[in-house]
């Protein structure tokens, strides 16, 4: 991190389009180690995501965006500032109180599946709502497995399934407890572009078709282009925003960026 970086990066207001955030950072900073050996992954970013929208996190390699969306859903604490999922205070919480709110306002999907691979889809899709003692809505429940057109496959173990299979079983997973909020870390990573791509359409169908508010890292500007909107960081700091994007105008900005931490890193040597 240096001063020059700081200098070069345009404020970014935490405006979220005029609609109630489902997440919000407030002043969020957020370090590892000591002294003079503490790293900065997160600087001072205060940012709000809509409800109700599909948002994607990008970034250069090292530039936060993982740390932040580990702080926005409390699966790490932060150094300074405050985080919100709606009106409720993570920062403010015991660990008790954080893993009930994970367990039953929050929904991941990861990269790697994270499916138990002894039960069934179906066993897999309910097993958070199982392990809450909570029955599913079965209106509800039978949409998402038509939505994510998983109806022939409810019986089969994960090893039975296409990595794009086992990725809607995720994406079931997560949607059938009617969370606030889901974070989708790079949930297209382990998929070929077609099974990928039937993966974003299916996370921005949620989206549009039922409300669903949903948090997205990647580095793939294609995969950025599903979303109505993008959040840039960079060294720790949220540095441009984009609504509406399509590949070439993500792509066009992780130019920029590139080019933006390029100078700051060779402004002090000038």
């Amino acid at each position: 991190m240096t001063d020059t970086t700081a200098r070069t990066a345009q404020p970014v207001p935490p405006e979220n389009g005029g609609r109630t955030a489902a997440v919000r950072a407030d002043g969020v900073t957020k370090k590892y180690g000591l002294g003079e050996n503490a790293v900065v992954a997160l600087d001072d970013v205060t940012i709000g995501l809509p409800r109700g929208e599909f948002t994607a996190i990008m970034g250069p390699s090292g530039s936060g965006k993982s740390t932040l969306m580990h702080c926005l859903a409390g699966l790490d604490t932060v150094s300074a500032g405050r985080v919100f999922v709606g009106d409720d205070e993570l920062t403010e919480m015991n660990d008790k109180q954080l893993t009930r709110l994970r367990r039953d306002r929050i929904g991941f999907i990861f990269q790697a599946f994270n499916l138990v691979p002894t039960l069934s889809a179906l066993e897999n899709i309910l097993l958070p709502m199982s392990v809450a003692g909570r029955q599913p809505d079965a209106e509800w429940l039978d949409t998402v497995v038509d939505t994510t057109g998983l109806r022939n496959r409810l019986d089969h173990r994960p090893s039975q399934l296409s990595g794009g299979q086992q990725q809607r079983v995720a994406c079931a997973r997560s949607l059938v407890g009617r969370p606030d909020v889901i974070f989708a870390d790079e949930p297209t990573g382990n998929l070929d572009s077609r099974s990928g791509g039937e993966v974003l359409e299916l996370l921005r169908e949620s989206v549009r078709g039922s409300g669903q508010t949903i948090v997205m890292v990647t580095h793939d500007p294609v995969a950025a282009g599903y979303t109505d909107h993008v959040v840039f960081l960079a060294d720790g700091r949220l540095i441009d925003r984009l609504r509406e994007p399509t590949p070439a105008t993500v792509l066009e900005r992780m130019k920029d960026l590139d080019t933006r931490v390029a100078a700051a890193v060779k402004g002090p040597r000038a």
